[in-house]
């Protein structure tokens, strides 16, 4: 398994399954540009992954959206709830996570059908890239909602799966708006060994963090 396999892939629509490393979390997410977003990889997503589904943007996109960090959001509160930052995560990181959102066209917003058309109609207002982004953005969508955003550091600053399928996306020269969700087991995450089976079984393409943020 290569990253040049793993890009071929993702601008297929494919998935790819990122192992972050022992030393990190120890999980996998099974990973797909949001551009491809439809019902079925989402019931693909719930059905064999079961983790959270979540939409990453790096961080070009969300300065130009003026996306804030869930935990400067509560940072800037004067509510007792602000007391409930979360300023690092037990595996040494700060949070990625932005705020949940649904666009205002769906129903629930939890439906397969709900929460891909959510991401797909973000990933067409990421993927045009125009002046009223920001207004676009808070005008068509609202929070809370069901697919919860997430905001790239960087791969030299963080490690973690937001990051990963960040920088595969830049290495295949498509837009920083990802889907990711982690691949659960039975009361923990699906062991690596389980995961190189699933992906076998599948016939997608299985990555290493270090396969990416070595290169």
């Amino acid at each position: 398994m290569t990253v040049e396999a793993a890009v071929a892939q993702l601008k297929k629509g494919g998935m790819i399954a990122i192992y972050d490393g022992d030393e990190r979390e120890g999980e996998a997410d099974l990973i797909f540009h949001a551009s491809f977003a439809r019902p079925d990889s989402i019931e693909t997503l719930r059905r064999d992954a079961g983790g959270l589904i979540c939409l990453a943007l790096d961080g070009d996109v969300a300065k130009k959206l003026d996306l804030p960090f869930y935990t400067d959001i509560l940072a800037a509160s004067n509510h007792p709830v602000s007391r409930m930052e979360c300023k690092k995560t037990a595996y040494g990181d700060k949070p990625a996570f932005a705020i949940p959102i649904n666009y205002k066209g769906v129903y629930t917003g939890i439906t397969d059908n709900d929460r891909a058309l959510t991401i797909r109609i973000m990933a067409e207002l990421i993927e045009s890239d125009s002046k009223d982004m920001q207004e676009r953005f808070v005008n068509d969508f609202y929070s809370p909602g069901h697919i919860f955003l997430l905001i790239g550091r960087g791969i030299e600053n963080r490690k973690g799966h937001t990051e990963l399928t960040l920088e595969l996306a830049r290495k295949a020269k498509m837009k920083g708006v990802m889907v990711l969700c982690e691949m659960l087991g039975s009361g923990k995450a699906l062991s690596r060994k389980d995961v190189k089976e699933y992906v076998k079984r599948n016939k997608l393409v299985f990555l290493e963090g270090k396969d990416l943020w070595q290169k």
